[in-house]
């Protein structure tokens, strides 16, 4: 079973990118962005720290995707099934 690699995210069948996490690994990292996203709001009040907040959103998301092209399915350009 050396071969068998199991996707944390699966490709999106029409588009480009990734679904839903299909394990728990995957969950979790989502979930951990969620959570992290919504203690930055509190944390950087939107009204007085506006830059610092976008910062920190790009930086999040960057992490986000960087786990997701790594540890998700190889992403291309899908146009579903051709049944």
């Amino acid at each position: 079973m050396q071969g068998d690699k199991t996707y944390w995210f699966p490709a999106k069948r029409y588009g480009w990118g990734w679904g839903f996490p299909t394990t728990w690994q995957g969950l979790l990292v989502l979930f951990g962005y969620i959570a992290l996203m919504g203690c930055g709001t509190v944390w950087l009040k939107a009204e007085h720290a506006q830059g610092w907040f976008l910062a920190y959103a790009f930086a999040l998301t960057a992490v986000l995707l960087f786990v997701c092209w790594f540890k998700g399915e190889p992403a291309s350009w899908r146009w579903g099934d051709r049944d």
